[in-house]
């Protein structure tokens, strides 16, 4: 069989990810910038077919000495080994170099969540800091309908900003949500966030297209959820940096604290594998035993 190019088996494989196995934009990015990436730095690299154990674990190595996190370095073999099975089934390749290959192991980090009166607080703030001379009259609104929406659903910042005025249903209290890799789920959310979408709706004036508009009256950006909510970070007195994530976090971490089941948590993330919501059952223990040791005489 005759050896194709490098950008032609890239160009494939990414198109293969993109058509068949239905890859988001994000992983598209990723796995395009880790088999770059490898190409540019790897001392002597001719071509995918050439490159051997050795190469890759050199690779390894001065991804380390630059101190990444575990979690980008096996982003980018997560790529390298996806692709290597890709060779193996469409190229010809008779060999997988990354099977001699062994990561570090995962760093077990914990999700940082807020507590329940944190969380009370930020709600709270959309109608607590000045407006600015230029945001519309109902942008405090639209702030605490997204506010309420993430910890009320534990939805993604970008599922968030593409939602539309058709994927909420008031009369069932729920949200169609188009998660990773291009699939539905309904996440139910409580009164509280359905009655602040209700009312952003109705001083917005927003009755189809995109749900959350910016001051221009575009689709609002993940972006541009990020920097709000850094705004109203900016006047609270709550002591960690929050991101959209570390509502989604609380959310999780709230839910099985009160008794939700592990897999119904695992339904409403959108989460492919029990193991990745697992974390937060970690996260309640370490809680408890914080408590005990607070509590206990003999802690």
């Amino acid at each position: 069989m005759e050896r194709r190019s490098v950008e032609d088996l890239e160009a494939d494989y990414l198109t293969y990810l993109r058509v068949e196995r239905n890859g988001s934009p994000m992983t598209l990015k990723n796995y395009e910038h880790a088999l770059r990436r490898f190409r540019n730095r790897s001392r002597g690299f001719r071509h995918w077919f050439d490159a051997g154990s050795d190469d890759f674990r050199d690779y390894l190595f001065d991804l380390m000495k630059e101190e990444l996190a575990r979690a980008t370095l096996r982003l980018h073999f997560a790529a390298f080994r996806g692709f290597y099975r890709y060779l193996r089934r469409r190229a010809g390749l008779a060999r997988d170099p990354l099977m001699e290959v062994q990561l570090p192991k995962r760093e077990r980090k914990l999700p940082v969540v807020l507590t329940v009166a944190q969380v009370t607080e930020l709600l709270e703030l959309p109608f607590r800091v000045p407006l600015s001379r230029q945001a519309p009259a109902w942008m405090p609104a639209r702030d605490a309908a997204i506010l309420e929406l993430f910890y009320g659903s534990g939805i993604r910042v970008s599922e968030l900003a593409g939602l539309n005025v058709s994927d909420c249903d008031a009369a069932f209290e729920t949200v169609r949500v188009r998660g990773k890799g291009g699939k539905d789920r309904i996440c139910p959310v409580g009164p509280p966030a359905i009655r602040a979408v209700e009312r952003y709706r109705f001083e917005a004036g927003v009755r189809e297209g995109p749900l959350f508009l910016s001051k221009l009256r575009r689709r609002l950006s993940a972006r541009a959820v990020e920097m709000m909510l850094e705004r109203y970070l900016g006047q609270s007195s709550i002591p960690v940096r929050v991101s959209p994530h570390k509502l989604r976090h609380s959310f999780a971490t709230h839910l099985l604290e009160n008794g939700a089941d592990l897999r119904c948590v695992q339904e409403l993330l959108g989460h492919a594998s029990l193991s990745t919501t697992q974390v937060y059952t970690q996260v309640t223990v370490e809680r408890v035993k914080k408590v005990y040791e607070r509590a206990h005489p003999r802690a």
